[in-house]
């Protein structure tokens, strides 16, 4: 069996409006200046209390708990006032069809979000029972930690060898090399190439096109299958 295993914000969907109006609004709520565009989506990937810590700086860490929860609040509002409906890369949903379409694939999350983002995020793409293993960071450690690869090959069954993490940050390459795993980047998300490939990717993707047959050449699928 093999796991197949996405992140989600940069790689899944493109969330940068939803993620740097969250750091506006958590940073606005102690009266500090927002950290610039960049930089918010310089951190993505990362657990929120994490992210906030880097982005507020060493003189700010005891605010870091009051933004964390003026962010997730903002994000519940944002939700239930039926907003947050971030879109799915373009090829996104062929892909993820196409693999579990496979009987020898499963698909898993690896992601930076809380389990009730993905949740909701699964909703809105009407993606349901398409993944069998969620790892979140209210669940598991922050990427780069190994955590999350690891739970999904607990639970899962499946050998380091048949496992691939896919994401668009230098976290997401980090923690597959960390847990042993292959580590393909994408380039349509918030880190750039060269910062994928000193992260240990195998591969970058251009397009989600080129996914199920990067991952049919490594494993040896045959066309048929892959097609």
């Amino acid at each position: 069996m093999y796991l197949i295993i996405f992140d989600c914000d940069g790689t899944l969907v493109d969330s940068q409006d939803t993620i740097v109006s969250g750091m506006e609004t958590a940073f606005a709520a102690v009266g500090l200046e927002a950290p610039s565009r960049a930089d918010c989506l310089g951190i993505v990937g990362l657990s929120l209390e994490i992210a906030i810590a880097r982005l507020a700086g060493p003189d700010h860490q005891h605010l870091v708990p009051e933004m964390s929860e003026a962010y997730r609040i903002s994000k519940i509002a944002e939700r239930r006032a039926g907003g947050g409906h971030d879109p799915l890369y373009p090829g996104a949903r062929a892909a993820i069809d196409a693999l579990h379409a496979r009987d020898d694939v499963l698909l898993g999350i690896a992601t930076g979000k809380a389990y009730r983002g993905v949740a909701h995020m699964v909703d809105v793409h009407a993606l349901e029972g398409r993944f069998i293993t969620v790892q979140t960071a209210d669940r598991a450690p922050s990427k780069p930690h190994p955590g999350m690869i690891l739970q999904a090959m607990a639970e899962t069954g499946a050998a380091p060898e048949r496992t691939v993490m896919i994401g668009d940050t230098s976290f997401d390459m980090e923690m597959a090399c960390n847990a042993g795993v292959t580590g393909l980047g994408v380039s349509w998300g918030y880190h750039a190439r060269p910062l994928l490939n000193r992260a240990g990717a195998a591969a970058i993707l251009d397009d989600f096109a080129e996914l199920v047959p990067e991952l049919g050449r490594r494993f040896g699928w045959t066309s048929e299958a892959v097609a």
